[in-house]
């Protein structure tokens, strides 16, 4: 009988083992293989623009996808040179100013010749500016005398809200507010979509936007002259690798000089309006979508959590191998196990958001899924290190010296005696890995990595909360069922004995 109890728990442990190499077999070569992958940054238009060129890559038969909401420049252009994605749009000014790092206008030639240093290639003008633009409620401008940027030199106290990478950037507020002379008392950084939303409701005064905003008609917002002539042309184009698939760059180069401002801005609206860039995308090609609006809502949602459970299983399967190991060793006294648990802890601490930030500079990593594995693969050690070590030392001595009265190698001791009497403990802190790791995964989507993050971070740029729950929703209801799954391999794993004894209890 006892036999059979150890053949089953064993049999048992190989198939949870196996479940999750499937699940990273899977991922290798499903989720993350698409041949073109195109990004965008984390503002309507950059979506907009990425579906359009995901569309027309698969007519001209690329297996393409959509990597949406990445961040800012410095990351989508990292991303480009590592070859974490292929190519995606970006503006003329913003490749002066932030890429080559001039203020000098630069022609198009001369913009191809610096950028084909870096292995990346430019397609032309897609037929629009969108310049920056400081906005203001109508209202409020009107009350105040505001037209021209300069006239903010009057009016120091007014509330500025500023995304983030606009104050960072060598054509945002620094040499901006130092060219006008502006020493303005009130400034804050804020999300592009949250802004509009921070403005509507009077909590700022003045945002910056981009000139083809469909927020700006909507909200009837003024927008101030640049009277010192201080913003560039932001021509807007696509950036690509030159390895790129001669057939995918024929389709980037179908969108050349097929978009001028009134367009754009219309495709713009029709995306905040519907909540849906693929419709927006549609509307480019003359077309309606015809696909019903749930289910198309249902297979992204199975999509998002396909890839959201990839992640997760393969960081989890890898810190199971790793970290239960490491608990062993950590259930020793001794300087090692004090480094082991201390070095676990300290990562802990670490927001999930910079150990993000921490991983992309890491050779062999940069803005790809790996380095989103990575990082939940770090996240998920400390728990089951933890309870290793816990669930080892709290054996009581009588049974560790029955153990060595049967004669049994300490190899033997700790397969056959020690993991066995620990592993509830054990299971409780691999659960509490998975479960902290379906809610940390969602900003895998931050890096291009997809997952429940994408809708997030979407609803979060449309400021729409019904966008933000289909990937809210679904992750809470993963935790949930993760919790349950671990329910039940306590049947399995743990031996009937510690099971009865704890109900017992």
């Amino acid at each position: 009988m006892r036999f059979k109890v150890v053949h089953e728990r064993a049999r048992a442990l190989a198939l949870f083992r196996k479940f999750f190499w499937s699940i990273a077999v899977m991922m290798t070569a499903h989720g993350f293989a698409t041949e073109v992958h195109i990004g965008s940054k984390r503002f309507t238009e950059s979506y907009v623009l990425a579906e359009i060129a995901t569309r027309l890559l698969r007519q001209e038969g690329v297996s393409a996808d959509h990597r949406p909401g990445m961040g800012g420049t410095i990351i989508l252009w990292e991303a480009l040179k590592g070859g974490a994605i292929s190519a995606y749009p970006e503006y003329t000014g913003t490749i002066t100013e932030e890429i080559l790092h001039t203020r000098e206008r630069l022609p198009l030639p001369r913009i191809a010749s610096e950028l084909a240093q870096y292995g990346v290639g430019i397609t032309d003008e897609l037929g629009f500016n969108n310049t920056y633009a400081l906005v203001m409620r109508r209202d409020k401008a009107q009350a105040l005398g505001i037209k021209r940027i300069s006239e903010l030199r009057n009016h120091p106290d007014l509330r500025l809200g500023l995304t983030h990478e606009f104050l960072d950037r060598q054509d945002g507020w620094k040499p901006l507010s130092a060219q006008y002379g502006l020493t303005m008392r009130n400034l804050s950084g804020i999300d592009h979509a949250l802004g509009y939303a921070a403005l509507a409701d009077g909590s700022i005064d003045v945002k910056d936007a981009y000139s083809t905003d469909a927020k700006i008609l909507e909200n009837d917002l003024v927008v101030l002259e640049d009277d010192a002539h201080f913003f560039p042309q932001y021509q807007a184009v696509f950036l690509y690798r030159l390895d790129l698939d001669p057939r995918a760059l024929q389709a980037l180069k179908r969108l050349e000089h097929t978009l001028d401002e009134k367009r754009m801005t219309e495709l713009n609206a029709q995306a905040e309006r519907t909540k849906d860039y693929a419709q927006a995308a549609a509307l480019y090609f003359g077309e309606r979508s015809t696909t019903n609006a749930s289910s198309r809502l249902l297979s992204r949602i199975a999509h998002w959590t396909a890839q959201h459970l990839t992640l997760v299983g393969i960081s989890l399967f890898v810190a199971i191998i790793i970290g239960i190991p490491l608990g062993i060793v950590a259930s020793r006294p001794g300087p090692l196990a004090f480094f082991i648990l201390s070095a676990a802890g300290v990562v802990q601490t670490i927001p999930a958001l910079a150990l993000l930030a921490l991983l992309v500079p890491v050779p062999g990593l940069g803005i790809s899924p790996v380095t989103a594995i990575v990082a939940l693969f770090l996240y998920s050690l400390l728990p089951i290190i933890r309870n290793t070590a816990a669930g080892l030392q709290d054996i009581p001595l009588p049974l560790r010296e029955a153990a060595a009265a049967l004669g049994l190698r300490p190899g033997a001791q700790l397969r056959k005696i020690f993991l066995p009497i620990a592993s509830r403990t054990i299971l409780t802190g691999i659960k509490t890995s998975a479960v902290i790791n379906v809610g940390s995964a969602t900003l895998a989507a931050l890096i291009g990595a997809g997952g429940l993050g994408e809708p997030i971070i979407s609803g979060l740029n449309l400021n729409d909360h019904a966008t933000i729950l289909q990937g809210a929703i679904p992750a809470a209801a993963l935790a949930l069922l993760v919790q349950f799954a671990f329910g039940l391999l306590d049947l399995l794993v743990i031996p009937r004995g510690l099971r009865l004894r704890a109900h017992g209890q």
